[in-house]
């Protein structure tokens, strides 16, 4: 492989998978780096998430696969094998390293990034983490140690990492989310503008028990509003299909217009979906995974939108038995009633402060690699 000897050129290698979240804010930086001409390059897992996002949005960005362990907080006998997976990943993240000679490596956190973060040391490269939520995830607090930077979305997280390396710019969000129409999201969905659009969103494995609560009371929901639902992969069911009921696996390139479409949005609680919908001015109730399902990351997430009036926030075992879908109907109707309270609260926020952000994050990623040089 060739790699430009052009000594203005940065490169830069990005890390992170997992789930969406561990990838889309690499996403929202890549274009910028390929555009000014430098060299980028992706560490991640063998058949992980990202591994699809980036060959398939970026397929001139050499990929390259890791071994990947996955760091289990509790007991179970792949725990045994898990340390093998992360030694293995530390040698294969160090070779490729070596091959790529980076001037920055930049993480996103995940699994997959701790034994690229410990190489990257290692090898003397600078390296900078990224951590979306409210409190930092296992994978960012192993490689924090070995970070030259930390950039953190809420602002207090800060003290959760060394004074000196710490960075709060705000979310990093994909700049086309603001570039939908919409019109064009009435169009794809066949609806009407008469009528309010709530769009009901899973993240990338979909949430059954929020698809479940939906579908319990379609017909009151539908009596109200005209539903945009994405359902995650393999939880479609045709045989609801109605007018005014627009079902979706996943969107990515309808995703701007669809955004545009909605008046209000019912979501899962990751960092990086809810400043999206935070910087477009959606009105949203948050639907927080529970301790059960998670390491409790998306409840401090809710609750801290939640004090500062950008969302309202319904329990994940709310919805559950025969009156989850009446509680769900409930609290998004109490939702559309203050709507305009939600967005006086949301109203500093939006597309500039996501540019400011985006711009900060390039600053610091362009005065690393160069001070690498």
């Amino acid at each position: 492989m060739h790699f430009s000897e052009r000594r203005h050129v940065m490169r830069i290698v990005f890390t992170g998978g997992g789930t969406a979240g561990h990838v889309m804010v690499n996403l929202a930086l890549i274009p910028h780096l390929l555009r000014d001409g430098h060299d980028v390059f992706y560490i991640g897992s063998e058949k992980g998430i990202e591994r699809r996002l980036v060959e398939a949005t970026f397929p001139q960005v050499p990929y390259t696969a890791i071994a990947s362990g996955k760091l289990r907080r509790y007991w179970t006998l792949e725990n045994v094998r898990e340390p093998g997976r992360v030694i293995k990943g530390l040698f294969d993240a160090h070779r490729s390293l070596r091959r790529f000679k980076p001037d920055l490596v930049f993480s996103k956190g995940g699994y997959v990034a701790v034994p690229v973060i410990w190489a990257a040391r290692l090898l003397g490269i600078p390296a900078i983490i990224h951590e979306s939520d409210f409190t930092p995830g296992l994978a960012n607090r192993l490689s924090a140690p070995f970070a030259s930077d930390i950039i953190v979305t809420f602002a207090e997280t800060k003290t959760a990492f060394p004074e000196h390396k710490v960075h709060y710019f705000g979310a990093i969000v994909r700049p086309e989310i603001f570039q939908g129409r919409r019109e064009k999201g009435f169009e794809i969905c066949r609806f009407h503008p008469r009528k309010p659009v709530l769009l009901i969103v899973g993240g990338s494995l979909g949430a059954r028990r929020i698809n479940s609560a939906l579908r319990q009371a379609l017909n009151d929901f539908l009596a109200h509003f005209q539903l945009i639902h994405l359902t995650g992969e393999g939880n479609l069911a045709p045989e609801l299909e109605r007018p005014g009921y627009c079902q979706l696996a996943f969107a990515r390139e309808e995703m701007p217009d669809l955004l545009a479409a909605a008046d209000l949005v019912i979501s899962r609680a990751g960092a990086n979906t809810i400043f999206e919908l935070l910087y477009m001015q959606k009105p949203m109730l948050l639907v927080p995974l529970s301790l059960a399902q998670s390491r409790g990351d998306q409840l401090k997430n809710a609750a801290s939108f939640e004090r500062q009036g950008f969302a309202h926030v319904l329990s994940d075992e709310a919805l559950a038995g025969e009156d989850g879908g009446r509680r769900l109907l409930d609290a998004t109707l109490k939702l559309y009633e203050a709507r305009h309270t939600v967005l006086e609260s949301q109203q500093p926020y939006g597309e500039q402060k996501a540019v400011e952000a985006l711009s900060s994050v390039l600053q610091l990623i362009t005065a690393r690699a160069h001070k690498r040089k």
